[in-house]
């Protein structure tokens, strides 16, 4: 996400760096530098470990770190590790594999509970000065208290304690003394405050709970308003980017990290949110599907989590590019999933090989082809790119084709096997469709050709034209394969949410068929991609494959009707 930089050659022969388009963070950052508020930029990615990842997140990611990378700064990975009931050392180490798969190096990584001890210290300086106080209200009379949007709060009864009744009993709250949710240690700002989140905010509740860094040292634990603002001061971030959610929690945000006494705070700076049309991304939502046995885990391919996208076969490049064609801007509004898969194609058209596979095989028998007969053909891994170098493939009287590339009563303009046309099996030879054979089900089950022996390449002898093209396996030698398609999680005609918040759930997501792939496929490892020609991009499963026998699963297909918008 960081800013585009060309170079520009002065008649002096000097490179120069000219700016060519600058972010509205990137002007708020350079306005900071110039006036010396900081002399370097630190940034951070703070998730909570109660998950995994999603496409989301990877803006963030991408941004925080891409502008630390701009500014030759520094840019941290901490754990927001502050609620014991929801965080598992699972979320943690998946968390960590993302960011390191998307690119983003990283200081760390850090965790909220490594600042504890420093918090807590923090909330007795500001009891010492009057601004915190030990409140008996349950969470319910808390609410009754605070007001609306439209109406004032009224006074905590707990606001009335002195500064040794409030050291005294926030140290009873520590020591164990009190029950959950009985106390909790406020913020004495405002109950009048326009801003609701200014109305004496909750800085410590009880939880006896066991912390998996901090053990059962802490009963008590601070909350999110009081602990990341702590946290970004304890690490010396200058410049913390978040999303608009957090907007109206800058206040507080400033109101905390000025009171505890940081001279230099750090400053919050708001952007809008990664939306995607037609999918599932929060993670109450994705951890539903995975509980309910929608979905086989996190990092089910047709989940967005990073850890679906890898196992689904995205790359960080394609990701990359689809945040930066986002690019970033302070209104929120919602990317087409389209774009997503163009970035996909764009990435791989020229980097995996093109191999041939059939998903729905039906036997083709060449009947003037000698039997036990068969001859290789060279063929280019990537005509795009010849530095894939080529591979042989086998040939012999009998063949697998794709089921839909055979008709018995064609419509007008198909151009593949029918009786009595003619095709090209690409880089072969010219056949014509001189029969087939049905079982008793009525399905066909093979179909027979002539060739063309002069025709050897798929080249014409004569200068004959014809109009279809069609891939093929060699049945001698194909393997059988395993090859999963993936639709959208989502019915998209209905919209990813009803009313009483269940989900539309497409109930033909996934289809999994029973293939045939050329030789060469399968020695794939976990995460290898190719394109499968005239079928779309797919990815060996890392998940269900089996050394020598890969599990495919269809990345996207190679068409769509997405246009990239015009700048």
């Amino acid at each position: 996400m960081a800013t585009e930089i060309a170079p520009n050659t002065t008649d002096a022969g000097e490179t120069e760096r000219e700016t060519v388009s600058r972010n509205f963070i990137e002007q708020e950052i350079d306005k900071d530098l110039k006036e010396g508020r900081y002399a370097s930029v630190v940034t951070r990615f703070p998730p909570e470990p109660n998950g995994y990842l999603h496409i989301g997140h990877a803006k963030s990611i991408l941004l925080n770190y891409g502008i630390a990378k701009e500014y030759h700064g520094q840019f941290n990975l901490r754990f927001d590790d502050t609620n014991p009931t929801k965080e598992k050392g699972e979320f943690v180490e998946a968390i960590k594999r993302d960011v390191e798969w998307l690119g983003a190096k990283f200081n760390g990584p850090y965790f909220a509970s490594d600042y504890f001890d420093r918090m807590y210290e923090a909330a007795l300086k500001l009891i010492r000065d009057g601004k915190a106080y030990v409140s008996d209200l349950s969470a319910d009379e808390i609410r009754q208290y605070r007001g609306t949007l439209t109406e004032p709060g009224k006074d905590d009864p707990g606001r009335s304690h002195s500064v040794e009744e409030n050291l005294a009993l926030f140290e009873q709250m520590k020591n164990g003394a009190f029950e959950d949710g009985s106390k909790v240690l406020r913020a004495r700002i405002d109950m009048q405050a326009a801003n609701i989140n200014m109305r004496d905010p909750i800085l410590y509740r009880i939880a006896h709970l066991h912390h998996q860094n901090t053990g059962d040292k802490w009963c008590i634990y601070p909350m999110y308003d009081f602990a990341h603002p702590l946290e970004d001061a304890f690490e010396g971030i200058t410049h913390s980017l978040c999303t608009l959610e957090f907007e109206d929690h800058r206040p507080l945000y400033n109101w905390v990290v000025e009171n505890v006494g940081f001279a230099h705070p750090p400053r919050q700076i708001e952007f809008a949110k990664l939306y995607l049309t037609n999918v599932v991304t929060g993670k109450r939502y994705i951890k539903k599907l995975v509980e309910n046995g929608t979905v086989d885990g996190w990092d089910d391919p047709r989940l967005v989590t990073i850890a679906a996208l890898r196992r689904r076969g995205y790359t960080p490049e394609s990701i990359q590019k689809f945040i930066h064609l986002g690019g970033i801007s302070k209104a929120n509004s919602s990317t087409d999933y389209a774009m997503l898969e163009y970035c996909i194609r764009d990435d791989l058209k020229t980097r995996v090989p093109r191999m041939y596979a059939v998903l729905d095989p039906i036997r083709l028998i060449i009947d003037n082809y000698p039997e036990g007969q068969d001859e290789t053909f060279t063929v280019p891994n990537n005509p795009e790119n010849p530095g894939l170098g080529s591979r042989t493939v086998t040939f012999s009287r009998e063949l697998y084709i794709e089921r839909n590339d055979f008709m018995e009563n064609p419509p007008r303009k198909y151009f593949r096997l029918f009786p009595g046309n003619e095709v090209r099996l690409m880089q072969a030879y010219f056949v014509k469709c001189v029969g087939y054979q049905k079982d008793e089900q009525g399905n066909v089950t093979e179909v027979h050709c002539v060739y063309d022996p002069e025709s050897r390449g798929g080249n014409s002898p004569d200068g004959r034209k014809v109009k279809g093209t069609i891939h093929w396996v060699n049945a001698a030698d194909a393997v059988p394969s395993q090859i999963r398609l993936y639709e959208n999680l989502i019915d998209e005609e209905k919209g990813v949410y009803n009313e009483d918040g269940s989900m539309n759930i497409n109930p033909d997501s996934l289809k999994v068929v029973q293939g045939y792939i050329e030789p060469a496929l399968a020695e794939a490892k976990p995460y290898d991609s190719f394109q499968f020609v005239r079928n779309g991009f797919f990815c060996a499963d890392a998940k269900l494959s089996q050394p020598g026998k890969p599990v495919f699963g269809r990345i996207v297909s190679l068409k769509s009707s997405f246009k990239l918008p015009k700048a």
